[in-house]
């Protein structure tokens, strides 16, 4: 139960003993846009579904480098509608974390996973939203920080859903952080644990035309021949190099690649032509959780360590 650190680290464990609080009637049925309280500049979107149960799943959708927050929350409102769970969109600006997506590292801006801790405290209070872990996804730089914060803090995470990373962290504790899991003087006190995150489920998914060498790849020499060179074969490579680590530690693999044909790298094109927001709802939800709905045919069965990776 994360209430009481979520609340504790958004300062709202004080905020509910001030005189006169009260939760606020929240629309529903429509993209809200909120501030965070106590922290001026921080925004994020909301959407509470009309068939919203009491104690709905949270889900988490971290946007790109283009930060469209606004869009991941309405671009994936109607399934959040569908499966009754509540959408929670924060925006990282620029100016404030230019490094969310490796978590925002020493001298780089503040902590971009203590700054969502934050924010899913206030929501947690203001909607009642089940406590317990988060679903995550994210889309390019959304889907680096996604998979960084699940290896971060897999306690807090039920399943997560990384979309078309530039490139990833990988569980090999001889590379230092963020290239590897060894810890690093850049994030004082974080330590990843390889027996926990490697329980928790996670898909990728890219589109099989996202193998451009764009401006916002990461070209460095070293990522090159760790992960490949272009977003299509890291995914591949990361997704069995964390199938590779979970049988190395007798754990059942949870890690799956899904590729959209025809796509490039664009989140509106994914969610258009291939109704990738689908996926990620039923790659997060539907084996997940116990509000279980199925989506015929956009399910991606686990990979089997050491063979190719099954491709929906």
């Amino acid at each position: 139960m994360f209430t009481p650190l979520f609340l504790a680290s958004a300062g709202l464990d004080r905020l509910q003993k001030s005189q006169g609080l009260s939760r606020p009637e929240l629309a529903t049925g429509k993209v809200l846009k909120r501030r965070l309280v106590g922290y001026l500049g921080q925004t994020y979107y909301l959407y509470i579904p009309r068939s919203m149960r009491k104690s709905a799943p949270l889900m988490v959708s971290i946007h790109g480098v283009s930060r469209n927050a606004r869009q991941h929350a309405r671009m994936l409102s109607s399934m959040a509608e569908q499966y009754g769970v509540i959408l929670l969109a924060p925006l990282f600006s620029k100016k404030q974390f230019p490094d969310y997506q490796r978590l925002g590292r020493l001298g780089r801006g503040p902590r971009a996973d203590l700054a969502l801790d934050r924010i899913v405290g206030e929501v947690l209070y203001l909607t009642g939203a089940d406590t317990g872990p988060l679903y995550l996804s994210g889309y390019s730089g959304g889907g680096q920080f996604v998979h960084r914060y699940t290896m971060a803090h897999p306690e807090r995470v039920a399943s997560a859903v990384i979309g078309a990373a530039g490139w990833y962290t990988f569980p090999d504790n001889k590379q230092c952080y963020p290239r590897g899991i060894a810890s690093t003087k850049s994030l004082p006190n974080l330590r990843f644990d390889q027996s926990r995150f490697l329980r928790v489920p996670m898909t990728v998914i890219v589109g099989d035309q996202d193998n451009e060498r764009d401006p916002e790849l990461n070209k460095s020499p070293r990522i090159d021949r760790q992960q490949g060179l272009n977003r299509v074969e890291r995914a591949r490579n990361w997704v069995e190099s964390m199938n590779l680590a979970a049988a190395a530690h007798g754990i059942t693999t949870h890690h799956r690649l899904t590729v959209l044909p025809g796509i490039g790298h664009s989140f509106e094109q994914g969610v258009e032509l291939e109704a990738m927001n689908e996926k990620i709802f039923s790659s997060l939800f539907d084996a997940t959780h116990p509000f279980e709905r199925k989506i015929k045919g956009t399910c991606t069965p686990s990979s089997p360590v050491g063979q190719k990776v099954l491709i929906a």
